[in-house]
């Protein structure tokens, strides 16, 4: 549950399988989330590896996130807890 815990990891896991893999992108997809919090999120993300993060050199440098191999195995946990989620909102 530290892996994927929380308010808004799968969040953050959702969009970017949904192509949102740039910051800003998922900032503005993610009502109510402050860039300290996204910042974190995703560095923790990163740290057990479940996205990789690429810089590109460019000017200004462009970075975007990636679902690795470890982190597609989540989705259908994720995928699960939407289901029921969905299932039982009142």
């Amino acid at each position: 549950m530290s892996v994927i815990g929380g308010k808004w990891k799968p969040i953050i896991l959702y969009l970017i399988s949904k192509g949102a893999n740039r910051f800003g992108v998922l900032q503005r997809g993610i009502e109510g989330i402050s860039k300290q919090m996204l910042t974190k999120q995703l560095r923790e993300l990163e740290q057990d590896g479940i996205l990789k993060r690429v810089i590109y050199p460019e000017i200004p440098p462009r970075v975007e996130y990636f679902i690795t191999e470890k982190g597609e195995t989540l989705f259908p946990i994720i995928t699960q807890m939407s289901t029921w989620g969905k299932k039982h909102m009142s």
